[in-house]
């Protein structure tokens, strides 16, 4: 299927990944998301906006599709971006466009 973690990237690097995050404790905030989704809905911050200037990179494969209504009046959104491919695993099914708008994201504070 088009858009699986399988077709772009190979199956050790995601049998890999979490050994490697129980081994650095990153386990527990890689759940995070999750949990919180799931016992709190979209955002514990609502009402609070943050400031920081925020980048999203939107992945057609992606689990969760916030609107970006909703995603700009939680944060100070300066750049959103529609990716032509990937999904959860961004960073391990396209490494390159992943890296490519994060360079487009920080450029403007050189």
């Amino acid at each position: 299927m088009i858009g699986e973690p399988t077709n772009r990237c190979s199956t050790p690097s995601h049998s890999s990944r979490f050994p490697l995050a129980a081994l650095t404790r990153a386990i527990g905030s890689s759940f995070w998301p999750y949990y919180s989704r799931l016992h709190g809905g979209w955002s514990d911050r609502l009402g609070q906006r943050v400031e920081t200037p925020t980048g999203y990179a939107r992945f057609p494969r992606e689990l969760s599709r916030p609107l970006r209504s909703l995603v700009e009046r939680l944060y100070n959104v300066q750049r959103w971006t529609v990716m032509s491919a990937g999904g959860h695993f961004a960073a391990l099914e396209e490494p390159e466009a992943l890296a490519a708008e994060l360079r487009a994201f920080f450029r403007t504070y050189r």
